[in-house]
């Protein structure tokens, strides 16, 4: 059974065409849109990602060969999605100093979390805490 991640490793690095792989219901697990979508955040791959999301009543394996075909061999997913406790840390130092979310980004991988505390407790405004 396939992940995402293999589909668009697959798309992106490898190459390597999963159709002739000995599992016969790839297809039926090949997410078309939202391997669009994956796609669609790339400069150099918004056009296939369209083309892909006009023709969307190709089979699942046409579209695959064609994205497969055309899109050229580049690591495109090299980064880590935040997890939930960064994402938090995140909102707190952009509402803290009034970054943007790449300028918060950078400045969250040099504080240190003792520093995260301190702007939590100056971004209190106090209120009552429901349990």
């Amino acid at each position: 059974m396939y992940e995402l991640k293999d589909y668009l490793k697959a798309i992106n690095e490898s190459k390597e065409n999963l159709l002739d792989t000995p599992d016969p219901t790839w297809a039926k697990k090949y997410p078309p849109f939202v391997i669009n979508r994956c796609l669609s955040m790339f400069y150099d791959t918004i056009m296939h990602s369209n083309e892909m999301n006009g023709l969307h009543f190709l089979s699942k394996r046409m579209q695959f060969h064609y994205l497969i075909n055309s899109i050229r061999k580049k690591r495109r997913f090299g980064g880590r999605w935040l997890s939930k406790t960064k994402l938090k840390n995140l909102d707190i130092v952009k509402r803290y100093y009034g970054y943007s979310n790449t300028k918060a980004k950078e400045v969250l991988n040099i504080l240190t979390d003792d520093q995260i505390e301190r702007l939590k407790l100056n971004l209190i405004q106090g209120g009552r805490k429901f349990k």
